[in-house]
């Protein structure tokens, strides 16, 4: 078990390395030059190039990667080349809003999809399952945005329960942090519920044709007994695999949910960077999301390891 985190925390720390390489290089090749988008056409050559010595723009690429990656190992991403500041604050103030409705969205389909999706191929010869199965595969066809224009159009301006848009931090006002989350939170659940059941049928339905289930049932267990004490947990291995993805596009296409209800998340607030070409907010940004993504996929690695016994044992052999 060591020597496999070990592992993972090496490949973990090398595919950051790839990642920030990239990401830097990237954003420097692209046309435009930022101290020219920071201080207007009409600025001077003198007052571009102070811009420039000021932020360090002109230097070699090699050292302004070093110096970039020398801030981000101390959690400091600079200061904004528009606005002149910090981004750490700011990133990490609107990162904890994406992943505060991503993580509920997640957790609500889940809540849903586990209980559905198992119904859909217990019962898949029956009319339940074949329209639970009907169902979901309508809603994995559904934008999550226009799940989320739906939801405001019927519950925030003709009943008038919940608000269109908006932020509530939850430490401020926990009640109304729970008004204007339930929608956004309820367009990512939507459509993750479709997409979550149709994996959980499936992997169901595959557990189901196999042997230690009969034998399971062969040694007096109930059907429905059998089912969940043996067969939702090997299930579990590529179900964890489905949530550890759609976490991940989740996390990337909730810039859509937060720009339909106005929620400041760091989505939005990289659209802006990269519409005011703010080089250093757009690397900081997208750096924090490969981050997050990486550990959430060896985070689904080491999970593996707890569901099912074969991988520790064959890790340790």
């Amino acid at each position: 078990m060591t020597t496999y985190f070990l592992r993972a925390l090496g490949k973990l720390l090398g595919t950051l390395l790839i990642a920030s390489v990239l990401i830097f290089l990237i954003l420097r090749v692209m046309p435009g030059d930022a101290a020219t988008v920071a201080l207007g056409i009409n600025a001077t050559p003198d007052a571009l190039e102070a811009w420039r010595e000021a932020h360090g723009t002109n230097s070699p690429l090699i050292a302004q990667y070093v110096t970039w990656m020398g801030g981000i190992l101390h959690l400091d991403f600079g200061t904004s080349f528009v606005t002149g500041r910090a981004l750490t604050p700011l990133i990490l103030d609107r990162v904890q809003v994406t992943l505060i409705i991503v993580g509920l969205g997640m957790v609500l389909a889940l809540l849903a999809a586990i209980p559905l999706g198992t119904l859909a191929a217990v019962k898949h010869r029956s009319p339940l399952g074949v329209g639970i199965a009907g169902a979901s595969q309508i809603g994995v066809a559904l934008p999550s945005f226009l799940v989320g224009v739906l939801l405001v159009g019927l519950f925030a301006v003709r009943l008038g329960w919940l608000p269109s848009g908006g932020w509530m931090p939850p430490a401020y006002d926990f009640s109304e942090f729970l008004r204007r989350v339930t929608l956004p939170v309820l367009a990512l659940a939507t459509v993750q519920t479709a997409v979550m059941t149709r994996y959980i049928r499936s992997a169901v339905l595959e557990v189901m044709r196999e042997d230690f289930l009969r034998t399971a049932r062969a040694g007096g267990s109930t059907w429905n007994r059998a089912l969940v004490r043996h067969g939702l947990r090997n299930a579990a291995v590529p179900i964890v695999t489905v949530v550890g993805v759609q976490l991940a596009s989740m996390l990337i296409g909730a810039v859509v949910i937060e720009r339909v209800f106005v929620v400041p998340g760091i989505g939005s607030m990289l659209v802006d960077a990269v519409g005011q070409r703010d080089l250093q907010a757009v690397q900081g940004i997208v750096m924090v999301l490969v981050t997050i993504v990486v550990v959430l996929n060896i985070a689904v690695d080491l999970l593996y390891m707890v569901l099912d016994p074969r991988i520790r044992l064959r890790e340790s052999s």
